[in-house]
């Protein structure tokens, strides 16, 4: 038995005993945009969810991500229904929104971060967590608009891994996934997994957990599942959903994007661009400093 939708109950349920409760939260990536099954998503933690029972168990898998969430959005609009979902395995998978943000604040994000998973572990949940690859890297920006969006990005995976060992999760190296050299792992918008993507994933995630000693199913499939996207499945995205996404994040992130491009390149000219990554390393540390 397998439950994608999100927070909908299953018709029937195994015992306690042999029932394995999987709960997702996070933002598109988790979703699964990507990763197209009919007129839906389906996406890594659904594969995974199809991987994880071992003979006689089943799975009961709920999906809570949702596009464009951010990692402040985590205690109000997800926490609730997975924790009420009694999950033993929850995915905490979510933070590239913000670096796409004009009021991106590390700090916050920290502490809702700390307090989703500890939240989940407390209630005896093992949580699977990833690092992630920065959206300036995947979409090609110029140089002056890739590096702050980089720098963000760092500090968010800075935070992830140090919650990581605080929380004991299972981590994922997923930034360091060759998204860039293997034009196939990605879809067709160049920021997330395809379909292929998704799959690796879910075996990373299955590799880990199979070390840490969890009694698994087989593992997802290696076969690719889509042929890539081609240089005109690019175009056309561009031309049709590309620049409406554009148009979407005009007002909330090219404004402070261009405004982060003009100091980088000011910065750079004095030769003090060091500056701004030392300051946001600090207030990423500050920020887990002040969790005790």
């Amino acid at each position: 038995m397998l439950e994608a939708g999100r927070g909908r109950a299953a018709e029937e349920r195994p015992t306690a005993g042999e029932l394995l409760r999987f709960v997702a939260l996070g933002d598109s990536l988790t979703e699964g945009v990507g990763d197209q099954v009919g007129e839906g998503w389906r996406g890594w933690a659904a594969v995974l969810a199809h991987a994880l029972p071992p003979e006689g168990r089943d799975v009961e898998f709920t999906n809570l991500a949702y596009s464009g969430a951010l990692t402040t959005e985590l205690t109000t609009r997800q926490l609730p229904g997975a924790l009420a979902l009694r999950p033993q395995l929850a995915a905490v998978v979510v933070g590239g929104n913000d670096t796409l943000r004009s009021g991106f604040d590390i700090r916050r994000a920290t502490l809702e971060l700390d307090a989703t998973m500890g939240e989940l572990s407390g209630h005896g949940a093992r949580l699977l967590t990833a690092c992630l690859p920065d959206p300036g890297s995947l979409l090609r920006l110029p140089a002056p608009l890739a590096r702050p969006l980089a720098r963000r990005m760092r500090a968010v995976n800075t935070v992830v891994h140090a919650l990581t060992e605080r929380h004991r999760a299972v981590h994922l190296h997923i930034a360091e996934l060759p998204w860039l050299t293997e034009r196939r792992l990605l879809s067709v918008d160049r920021l997330h997994p395809s379909a292929e993507g998704h799959q690796l994933i879910a075996r990373r995630f299955h590799d880990l957990l199979t070390e840490a000693g969890h009694p698994l199913g087989p593992p997802p499939t290696a076969a690719p599942a889509e042929p890539p996207p081609g240089l005109a499945a690019d175009l056309w995205w561009m031309a049709t959903r590309g620049t409406r996404w554009l148009a979407a994040r005009s007002t909330d992130l090219l404004p402070g994007l261009l405004a982060l491009a003009a100091a980088e390149g000011v910065a750079r000219l004095r030769g003090g661009s060091r500056r701004h990554d030392e300051q946001m390393a600090r207030a990423a540390a500050q920020a887990l400093a002040s969790l005790g």
